[in-house]
């Protein structure tokens, strides 16, 4: 697939691949994959995520996360699941969290994004998909059971 995927790129006069994989949740590729097939890291993130990168065109210069984490995390005091509906998982996800709020009794909101652009200004991490952010820390970007969630929400409240 990864060879197909640069194929695809070289065909459409692609600059290059990139990927975001990070180690602390099985919710991203593992990245030996990718640097067995040439991809070279081209940054990281404070939550352990990582850029990787398959150059087609050397001239062009590395992709990078933004570095305003911290400031978009801040933004968030009540609990927050930001998410975008692309993976069937985000629904047992984002149920968890809603069960465990509750028996806390703690209201939710939910940012569902819209667009690319929502997606890149508003998301607390690098994966967009799933992200839970209370009282200016985030929680988890990948499913916790009703169980931890709670755990979790308790350690801050």
């Amino acid at each position: 697939m990864i060879k197909r995927c640069l194929l695809d790129a070289r065909n459409n006069a692609k600059k290059g691949v990139i990927v975001v994989t990070n180690p602390v949740t099985s919710w991203t590729p593992s990245k030996e994959i990718f640097l067995k097939n040439g991809f070279q890291l081209a940054d990281k993130d404070p939550f352990h995520f990582e850029l990787l990168v398959y150059q087609l065109e050397q001239s062009f210069s590395l992709p990078f996360f933004p570095a305003d984490w911290d400031e978009r995390i801040s933004k968030f005091d009540d609990l927050i699941i930001l998410c975008s509906f692309q993976c069937p998982y985000v629904d047992i996800a984002a149920e968890n969290i809603n069960t465990a709020a509750a028996k806390l009794g703690i209201p939710v909101k939910i940012i569902d994004f819209k667009n690319r652009e929502e997606l890149m200004t508003i998301s607390p991490t690098p994966y967009g998909v799933f992200s839970v952010v209370y009282k200016k820390k985030l929680i988890t970007f990948h499913r916790l059971t009703v169980h931890s969630a709670m755990k979790r929400l308790n350690a801050i409240m």
